[in-house]
């Protein structure tokens, strides 16, 4: 068995110091495992979910259901054939008589209403639900980790807004796009 220590030893993404508890706008983006096209299809301009899709849509919005501490927006979020590009607001300190959770296997423990735990059970449950209506229980769903940027004030928001927007516009030239052709390649 190969031994990876990079793979072992990632680099944390997250800003140090940061607690990703106190309230504010957080963009985030999760891709799916291997970038898989699973939750439909652009055509003319438009995603069109299908049923995988429609659950994650499901799932994104029902977050404010499980968290009180969490406020989303109907167009502050896209699903994309192999990602989701939205924006979380963490509006008030979370109250209860614990502030941890059990921890990710593999991970450090993750405080109760941070962006960490939020996306930690989103991929959860969009995960176990896409395995059972699949029947491929424990088959990767999502890429291991998540991006995040912390918005920083309004400007900043209604670029990310407009680029949520415009997200299946320009799908022929995301990033994210596997069909996208590198140059040199």
């Amino acid at each position: 068995m190969n031994f990876n220590q990079q793979k072992l030893h990632r680099r944390s993404i997250r800003l140090k110091g940061f607690d990703y508890t106190q309230p504010g706008a957080y963009f985030i983006t999760i891709i799916t495992s291997q970038r898989e096209e699973i939750y439909g299809e652009i055509s003319n301009g438009e995603m069109r979910l299908n049923q995988l899709g429609e659950i994650v849509r499901t799932e994104w919005l029902k977050t404010v259901n499980i968290r009180s501490n969490v406020e989303l927006h109907e167009d502050e979020f896209v699903i994309m054939p192999n990602h989701l590009h939205g924006i979380i607001w963490i509006v008030d300190e979370q109250v209860g008589a614990t502030r941890w959770v059990a921890p990710v296997k593999g991970s450090h423990t993750l405080e109760a209403g941070s962006i960490g735990a939020i996306m930690a059970q989103f991929k959860s449950i969009t995960a176990k639900r896409i395995n059972a209506l699949r029947g491929s229980r424990g088959i990767p769903v999502w890429q291991r980790n998540y991006f995040e940027h912390i918005i920083r004030d309004e400007i900043e928001f209604g670029k990310i807004c407009n680029y949520i927007q415009d997200n299946p516009l320009k799908w022929q030239d995301d990033q994210e796009n596997p069909t996208l052709k590198v140059c040199g390649t």
